[in-house]
């Protein structure tokens, strides 16, 4: 099953986005894309293609350097990545994955000048590169189907197999009310809502309260088939803004005040990663996301009273994630998939994973982030350039990704690349 890399490339894509894409405090105006060429002994060549995601890998690069200086960083730490793999052998990409993350990591340390570097901050640009192993391992060993590529021991934490997944949208600090009534006109029934908004706590916590008092106000009479009472879903996400439980649960009092409170379903990473805050009292599901950046994470997340985990696999790589779903598993508490800014090609990577996860306690359908549709300037030029581009599966419909047999006898096309 050992798969050799014999030659590497890598190009760079700068796509622009329709508007500023904002949260944690701050704003990026595009997505470098980054596709990795592998050849293996065999003679096989495969692409791999994955965003990179700065700011919300690591806040404080982002805030050190421009945009386009810290995108430089990310793909530079790949770049490194590329010579460390070239004309070597692995039994999988796992054990890729194993054999680079920490050189990666230090060389990212050394070129940010930065010996706090969030982990986050290694696997994002790795994530092209893990895509391309993937490819490569499955086409040196015959392999054209994801249930099949996956190691055995990772199969149990994803034996669900979805016939519909929630697609999820995101609602930055800039989606405006006009935006949001589109958004549900569209089916959109599980909301994604940024929160952690520009300030200090208080002025975080003053602007978090308003604007979640303005979403509840303009939606809260709609109404959706796929909930039980009818009602749609929030998901609202701090990305580790908050300091303190208490501003926190002085936000989940407001939503209690205005009547949102029933409905959110995941408050995600609420607060900085480094802080030990156990969230067991908070009276939601509490799930971790920046702050896991592997299976030890997880274990410790869990320990704190969190009860889902964010899976990442455009955001951490595909190796890492099922890492992460097998500890969640194993600990029984569900997981989702979150989007990472994600192109068409990487959300169906993403798509994979949701598909095959347990759904969260209360839901009857998976769940997959996907803002792509509303963020990416050319994001009709890119469906239209994947190999499946008139596929049910590819676009949310209402709401909804459909996922026939078809979808699973192809994986989604992640292997027709």
């Amino acid at each position: 099953m050992e798969f050799t890399i014999t030659d590497t490339n890598l190009d760079i894509i700068r796509e622009p986005l329709v508007k500023p894409f904002g949260f944690k405090g701050s704003f990026f105006t595009e997505k470098w894309v980054c596709q990795v060429d592998l050849t293996g002994d065999s003679g096989n060549k495969v692409t791999g293609q994955g965003g990179l995601a700065v700011l919300w890998s690591d806040a404080t690069v982002f805030s050190a350097h421009s945009e386009v200086g810290g995108n430089l960083l990310m793909a530079t730490m790949l770049e490194y990545a590329l010579t460390l793999v070239k004309g070597k052998s692995f039994a999988d990409p796992i054990a890729m994955l194993d054999f680079i993350i920490e050189p990666v990591y230090q060389y990212g340390c050394k070129i940010t000048g930065n010996a706090e570097l969030r982990r986050t901050f290694a696997l994002n640009p790795l994530v092209a590169l893990d895509n391309a192993a993937w490819l490569l391992y499955a086409q040196d060993n015959n392999i054209d189907n994801f249930d099949e590529v996956i190691p055995a021991t990772y199969r149990p934490a994803l034996s669900a197999r979805h016939e519909k997944l929630a697609s999820a949208p995101l609602v930055t600090y800039k989606v405006s009310v006009e935006e949001l009534h589109k958004l549900i006109a569209e089916g959109y029934f599980f909301l994604k809502i940024k929160i952690g908004q520009p300030g200090d706590e208080q002025q975080m916590l003053a602007a978090d309260m308003a604007r979640l008092t303005e979403i509840h106000n303009a939606i809260a009479d709609c109404r959706t088939p796929y909930t039980e009472d009818g009602k749609l879903l929030y998901y609202l996400d701090a990305n580790g803004r908050y300091q303190t439980k208490a501003a926190m649960k002085k936000l989940l009092a407001h939503a209690k005040t205005i009547g949102a409170f029933e409905q959110i379903v995941i408050l995600e990473e609420p607060f900085d990663e480094n802080l030990d805050i156990n969230v067991a009292d908070l009276g939601v599901r509490v799930a971790g996301d920046e702050s896991c950046h592997g299976a030890a994470e997880v274990k410790q997340r869990m320990e704190m009273g969190y009860s889902a985990i964010a899976l990442k696999p455009a955001g951490k790589t595909l190796s890492m994630s099922l890492k992460m779903a097998k500890a969640a598993y194993d600990y029984g508490v569900p997981c989702y998939v979150a989007d990472s800014a994600c192109t068409p090609a990487t959300v169906e990577w993403n798509k994979n994973i949701a598909a095959r996860l347990a759904p969260l306690p209360g839901m009857t359908t998976g769940l997959l982030e996907s803002n792509g549709p509303h963020f990416y300037k050319h994001w009709q030029e890119l469906i239209a350039a994947q190999p499946e581009p008139n596929a049910l599966w590819v676009e949310a419909h209402n709401g909804i990704f459909e996922l026939s047999k078809d979808y699973y006898a192809q994986s989604g096309a992640i292997f027709n690349r």
